[in-house]
């Protein structure tokens, strides 16, 4: 029997595709947070992710596999939830049984799924061109003035503030959720509550922060 097999399998799936969708967001937002205090420390970073070989023909195609792996899931889990209150809730109130960000995870998983299309739009397409289709010459310098130029759009970096509102909600209910999902239900219940709370909020603050600092930078 494979683990996504029962009910219980693929929350528990759903939940280790997510922790580890949670150790890549703190990775990248550590790389992107250097590109406000030192330009040439965010280019070699990247020049050195972008060229890797490691990086670009493994952990690059796992990451992708989690994303596409984790979202189907998700909606597996929602669809299955959706006909359980059908069936066995005609009574059941949302409002009155759960938390608004609990009973919307779908629709904050879509939202953040729409901003993934649109970060591969501005990022990893045109990385993809310049390398593979171009050809074009390494250059180690081009990152951080690839990344600020996207920041110019002040639409660009409402999509992009309103996206991580709705990953900071996303995280609110899924990471603490997460480990409850895995069992550990123990006397670090209560710091790991927090912590997933602290993080949830802090990290998605951070990208803003750092979208709206390159913004306001570039005038």
């Amino acid at each position: 029997m494979t683990l996504t097999a029962s009910s219980i399998g693929r929350k528990l799936a759903m939940a280790l595709s997510g922790l580890f969708l949670v150790v890549f967001l703190t990775q990248h937002f550590f790389i992107n947070l250097t590109s406000v205090f030192s330009e040439s420390l965010f280019n070699e970073i990247s020049h050195f992710m972008g060229n890797n070989p490691l990086v670009q023909m493994i952990l690059q195609p796992i990451l992708i596999l989690g994303v596409l792996f984790h979202f189907t899931m998700g909606f597996v889990l929602e669809l299955q939830n959706a006909k359980s209150r059908v069936v066995k809730y005609k009574s059941y109130k949302g409002s009155a049984n759960a938390p608004w960000v609990s009973r919307n995870m779908i629709l904050s998983g879509i939202v953040i799924l729409s901003f993934l299309g649109l970060h591969l739009y501005d990022f990893w397409f045109p990385e993809m061109n310049y390398k593979y289709i171009e050809s074009l010459p390494l250059d180690p310098d081009r990152y951080f003035g690839e990344l600020v130029h996207k920041f110019e759009s002040q639409v660009r970096v409402i999509l992009y503030v309103l996206s991580f509102v709705f990953l900071a909600l996303h995280l609110y209910h899924g990471f603490a959720s997460s480990f409850q999902t895995m069992g550990l239900n123990n006397k670090y219940s209560k710091a790991i509550k927090s912590f997933t709370v602290a993080f949830s909020f802090l990290i998605p603050a951070g990208f803003i922060a750092i979208a709206l600092f390159h913004h306001i930078t570039t005038f």
